[in-house]
């Protein structure tokens, strides 16, 4: 295996190519370290300690700091992990580290996410949220039927009442162009039409 390229990341970082593909990052002082030079062969011995011990164990650390500081879903701390170019197998080897310790449970994490947005958001729209952020529909589902037995209610009859209010919507007064506009709002905030309907006191919108 060759180093067919060292090109420098930042100050203290360098991307490095090897057989001219990209492998892995290093620190300058670890380029000493396993004294790498381009144009050099690179030893199975460095090689696998870089892979199997030094970077495993940095995306670890960056996977717990990142933890530390907010609830990420799987997916968002593979993308997290991939901004620090780590190589897959790395990341996928942090990912079930921390993972076994539960620092990252994505069926914990939908049902928080749809305890704090059940006042605020449609269900359509926390799903979608959901989904944007790398939950699957079946965790999803999931989260959905734990919520409700943990007591969780929506009314989403009262979250569009509530946003008529604020636009100060009156539906006696509303001609047709009004009524198309609020209800393409709401649409787009994730309610059913037939939801937008009955609290607007009109069937004939859809």
């Amino acid at each position: 295996m060759q180093i067919t390229q060292i090109a420098e990341l930042s100050k203290s970082r360098s991307k490095i190519y090897i057989d001219q593909e990209f492998a892995f990052v290093l620190y300058k002082g670890e380029l000493r370290l396993f004294k790498l030079r381009e144009g050099e062969d690179i030893s199975e011995e460095n090689y696998l300690s870089i892979m199997k011990e030094l970077l495993p164990k940095r995306a670890k650390l960056r996977a717990m700091n990142l933890l530390q500081s907010k609830d990420y879903t799987t997916e968002q701390l593979r993308k997290k992990l991939r901004q620090g170019l780590y190589p897959e197998a790395v990341i996928e080897e942090a990912l079930d580290y921390v993972a076994a310790f539960h620092y990252t449970d994505d069926l914990r994490y939908a049902v928080d996410y749809i305890t704090c947005h059940e006042s605020s958001r449609s269900r359509r729209r926390i799903e979608q949220d959901l989904q944007n952020k790398g939950i699957s529909k079946d965790i999803a589902g999931i989260a959905w039927e734990k919520w409700q037995e943990q007591g969780g209610v929506q009314d989403e009859q009262g979250m569009i009442q509530r946003l008529l209010l604020k636009r100060s919507f009156e539906p006696a007064r509303a001609d047709a162009k009004e009524r198309q506009k609020v209800f393409a709002f709401l649409m787009r905030k994730g309610f059913s039409a037939e939801a937008i309907c009955r609290a607007m006191g009109n069937d004939d919108l859809y």
